[in-house]
């Protein structure tokens, strides 16, 4: 193999390496599709007017309801108020000593053995301790679209939020359950009332890069027994 194929070789591998470390940064150009604002679906043609006071097609809500979203399309505002704190710490020790002795004969083939020449002892002992704290926080707030309505009432809302900075882009997205009666006269609803909530911060740019290891260093983090 010529000295020019091999540095075509190693470039090819480097670039590869590059793309591979580098993927989740190029998968988040652009907002996840699975969070895209879910329109309202196309109404049925209203019923004729049948002379009464009350038309159900005339988009008729409850009072105690108001505008608070409740069909496919609607859109609310989740408030994002999550701090979760994690602590836990162990510690352990054990001890274990064994002695053994004999006594040897005063006469014989064996009285030249000493009492202390026939002595066995060994004592182990050990002591661990460890620690571990983490402390996360999110406050913001995400206006979502309502993307399902169950039997019971309980919708399901998804959302994304894109930031573009000089510096880079943020993402947040999210999505889970909310009851009715969760969301309040503002149309809000607080991200810790979301059952099954999923909430993805991510975000892409120079700052993001600096926060990262490159992709050599990463690899040989990766192959490293230390």
């Amino acid at each position: 193999m010529s000295t020019r194929t091999s540095k075509g070789t190693l470039a090819a591998a480097a670039v590869a390496l590059l793309l591979v470390g580098n993927a989740p940064a190029f998968a988040r150009k652009k907002p996840a599709p699975d969070y895209a604002a879910t329109l309202v679906p196309a109404q049925a043609a209203p019923a004729p007017a049948n002379g009464a006071i009350f038309q159900a097609s005339s988009g008729y809500a409850a009072l105690h309801e108001g505008n608070r979203a409740r069909r496919v399309g609607d859109s609310l505002t989740i408030l994002l108020v999550e701090r979760m704190i994690a602590e836990k710490e162990a510690a352990s020790a054990t001890g274990r000593s064994g002695n053994i002795g004999l006594t040897p004969p005063v006469s014989g083939p064996f009285s030249f053995l000493s009492a202390d020449a026939l002595k066995a002892g060994g004592n182990q002992a050990f002591n661990g301790k460890g620690s571990a704290e983490q402390s996360n926080k999110l406050s913001g707030e995400v206006s979502v679209t309502v993307a399902e309505v169950y039997p019971n009432g309980t919708m399901l809302v998804r959302g994304q939020k894109q930031v573009t900075l000089n510096r880079g882009d943020e993402f947040v997205q999210i999505s889970g359950l909310v009851r009715p009666t969760d969301v309040d006269f503002d149309n809000r609803v607080l991200s810790t009332r979301v059952a099954d909530a999923r909430i993805t911060y991510t975000g892409r740019g120079d700052v993001h890069r600096a926060s990262r290891q490159g992709w050599l260093q990463r690899f040989f983090s990766a192959v490293s027994p230390f």
